[in-house]
């Protein structure tokens, strides 16, 4: 199983590509619990504190598809470095400042999110270049879902523990330097330095034209809702057992299915069209999220919470693969981008729904948003087969495609070259 990952890992280029960009993704994976503790020490409200973060998740959601279609567009050096030593200087504004002017604590984490960098996108635009073959990329597409489910575990822990060695504004200070540190990694190797987009046609909507990526966004909207509607569900189940640490417990379980379902899915090649795929997947997801609703015992509950996350992870490497066969020519770190944007949004919602379901219904009603956002999910892809089934291209893995430096831009689109 582990001999896949190794062999992506031992091309050239791939474990610094990976590693920088989980790097400079970290302000991003740990901003919601930076700016919450931040808050809280500067005397700040829970209400101040979720509208902070609420604000930094929302100027994220709309940054990262215009960063994303700067990047087809430039090139990725030119981009995503400005816009990580943007992001960080946004977060160091509201460190050093603090809560004494709130409109400037407000317009300096809605900065730090509109310019958080499109990393994740970007990486996923250089995996075709580095590993050539069509097989190992989308096993670098399950490598990255698990790296990530690794990231947001670890993120969280290490701005607890810089806030105890320092303070909430020295936790912001570091890991907000860290990721310009990871960007930076990335931009300067051989491989970003190099890439361009493929030639695209001229169109407002840029990727979003794909019909077969707008029906993956609207399914994905769905599965984040039933992500975000579990964070607040597990609180609730938590109040009721009387212990703060049975969330934790869930939490944990629920990325460790996740990381356990993204190893074996990349283990593995795979036969037929990955949107059929996707539909297999996204049902087995569906069907883990009903049982929550039971909520039995804590031990019982933290083996649901685990069975819940074991096709997450495979559902969105899945994913990357469907958005890389849709998404129009010139266009696939926007699109990438567009997925970021639609689950994250997604998971906002729900966490929005579940909490006056809990209020209304009761714990079991909260996990019960996450059941109906995996059905919808579900139903979202049966609904739109006939238009999933027709790829908008061919896969990335083509030379002289998203990676032909020669290529010439269409009229009206600039090719991302230095002067």
């Amino acid at each position: 199983m582990a001999a896949g990952y190794l062999d992506i890992l031992r091309a050239r280029h791939a474990a610094r590509l990976l590693a920088g960009t989980l790097v400079g993704r970290l302000p991003n994976g740990t901003a919601h619990i930076a700016i919450v503790l931040f808050t809280r020490a500067e005397g700040g409200s829970y209400t101040l504190a979720g509208g902070l973060a609420a604000a930094y998740g929302l100027a994220t959601a709309v940054g990262q598809p215009l960063l994303g279609r700067a990047v087809d567009l430039h090139g990725q050096p030119r981009v995503q470095f400005p816009a990580a030593v943007l992001s960080a200087l946004g977060m160091a504004a509201l460190a050093l400042v603090g809560l004494g002017s709130l409109p400037l604590a407000v317009a300096a984490v809605i900065v730090a999110g509109v310019f958080t960098p499109p990393l994740e996108g970007g990486l996923r635009a250089l995996w075709p270049k580095v590993l050539g073959s069509e097989d190992r990329v989308h096993r670098a597409y399950a490598m990255d879902a698990v790296a990530q489910e690794v990231m947001f575990t670890l993120g969280p822990l290490l701005v607890t523990v810089l806030v105890s060695l320092w303070s909430p504004a020295a936790a912001l200070l570091v890991i907000n330097a860290m990721g310009v540190l990871g960007a930076l990694w990335v931009v300067l190797s051989e491989p970003s330095r190099t890439w361009r987009s493929a030639p695209r046609e001229a169109h407002w909507l840029g990727a979003l034209r794909s019909r077969g990526l707008l029906a993956l966004l609207g399914a994905f909207f769905f599965v984040g809702l039933a992500l975000g509607s579990i964070t607040v569900a597990g609180v609730a189940y938590a109040d009721d057992h009387g212990r703060e640490s049975v969330y934790g417990w869930l939490m944990a379980a629920l990325g460790l299915g996740a990381l356990i379902g993204g190893v074996a899915y990349g283990a593995r090649q795979w036969a037929g069209a990955p949107e059929r795929r996707l539909r297999g997947i996204v049902a087995l997801l569906a069907l883990c999220y009903l049982p929550l609703m039971l909520t039995p015992g804590v031990p019982a509950m933290t083996a649901l919470s685990a069975l819940a996350g074991v096709f997450l992870a495979p559902a969105i490497a899945c994913s990357f693969i469907v958005v890389d066969r849709h998404a129009p020519r010139g266009t696939v770190t926007e699109a990438f981008s567009w997925l970021v944007t639609t689950f994250g949004v997604g998971a906002a919602a729900g966490t929005a729904v579940a909490g006056p379901a809990v209020e209304l219904g009761g714990t079991a009603s909260g996990f019960a948003v996450a059941g109906a956002g995996g059905v919808a999910a579900l139903l979202v892809l049966l609904a739109t087969g006939r238009v999933l089934a027709v790829p908008g291209r061919g896969p990335a893995v083509v030379t002289g495609s998203e990676n032909d430096r020669n290529g010439a831009a269409e009229p009206g689109f600039s090719s991302g070259r230095k002067a």
